[in-house]
């Protein structure tokens, strides 16, 4: 249930609505809109039934929500969310690049490509110091050693980092060098996970599992979202189909859809669905030109030398002529990005 106040509803009247909701047993989140103040309610329902909040004064309507998420969704608000990050921003009208190699390797090789990324325009860091592999014989990352080397190359650039988490006992330690906590695909709805991140105060990436639908992404962040941190990013990095020509599909279509449905901002990796580099630029145009907040994608000094997912990683001459066409595009739909220095 939402309940819509009136614009200009005082906030003696927004704290008497909580207060009735509150006493009555569920729990109410607000949403402070330019124009209106939005309360969701989220519990059980039926407690609130049959209470006559329309006639409350400052109320304008009360709207059921059936979606089974609702602090995500565009009922609860209205105006697209943007995220600042030390003062890089996602969401519209900037589109974020999210740039850096799929695992950290060495001190030098994070800070060569920071420096690179960022002098070619992209505004966040990324870089794996913990990596999920699907075979356990792969290269697993470097652990908090891999995250002082961001926290190096982040220190020496200005540019926010960007790293997953994959377990409960990992945030802490994460926290400490990230500023953004990313959650994997394959972490998608590991709720435990989803509902302790929650309970942190740093934006959360959240990607979108390769078998899971639109709604099971937003349900995912609806249980980020219930932990009191509304600071989500989604992220669209292919699905799982029976093409074999990519590694995976990439979903174009779920990004105005995600639009649609709601507030947060929807970014793409393209590196991780089509599993080739000579298809991370065309992507990355694709998502630009249907609505995307940004793209996150991998970055190598040396791709042939890569511990991980080299065949996908541009070198540095082709991310510097992807940055060139995007910024081209970028003003043709009304995007813009951050200056290259």
């Amino acid at each position: 249930m939402i309940i819509v106040m009136r614009e200009g509803a005082t906030q003696e009247q927004i704290d008497a609505v909580i207060e009735r909701l509150t006493k009555a047993g569920v729990e109410v989140h607000t949403s402070v809109g330019r124009y209106r103040t939005v309360l969701g309610v989220v519990g059980d329902e039926e407690l609130v039934a049959g209470l006559p909040l329309e006639a409350m004064p400052g109320v304008e309507k009360v709207m059921p929500v059936l979606k089974p998420y609702k602090l995500v969704s565009r009922e609860f608000q209205h105006e697209s969310t943007v995220i600042d990050v030390r003062g890089s921003t996602i969401g519209p009208p900037v589109f974020a690049v999210i740039a850096g190699p799929c695992s950290v390797e060495t001190e030098e090789q994070m800070i060569e490509t920071a420096r690179f990324v960022k002098q070619a325009g992209a505004t966040f860091l990324r870089g794996g110091a913990f990596k999920p592999r699907t075979s356990p014989y792969s290269f697993q990352g470097l652990g908090e050693e891999g995250l002082r080397y961001l926290k190096r190359a982040s220190e020496e650039t200005g540019l926010p980092v960007v790293t997953e988490v994959m377990e409960i006992r990992q945030i802490e330690v994460v926290s400490e060098y990230a500023d953004v906590l990313q959650i994997g695909a394959r972490n998608m709805q590991n709720f435990n996970l989803l509902l302790e991140v929650g309970k942190q105060e740093k934006p959360v990436l959240l990607k979108r599992g390769f078998s899971n639908t639109i709604e099971e992404l937003l349900t995912a962040a609806e249980y980020i979202a219930r932990g009191g941190n509304r600071k989500i990013v989604l992220c669209e990095r292919g699905i799982r189909t029976f093409e074999t020509a990519t590694r995976n599909t990439l979903d174009i279509s779920a990004i105005p859809i995600i639009k649609q449905l709601s507030h947060l901002p929807v970014i793409v990796d393209p590196s991780h669905a089509a599993g080739r580099a000579d298809l991370v630029a065309p992507l990355s145009l694709a998502a630009l030109a249907v609505g995307a907040d940004g793209v996150i994608v991998e970055v190598h000094p040396r791709p042939a030398e890569a511990l991980c997912d080299g065949p996908q990683s541009l070198d540095f001459p082709h991310f510097e002529a992807m940055m060139t066409e995007i910024r081209e595009l970028a003003p043709v739909v009304g995007r813009v990005l951050a200056r290259k220095e």
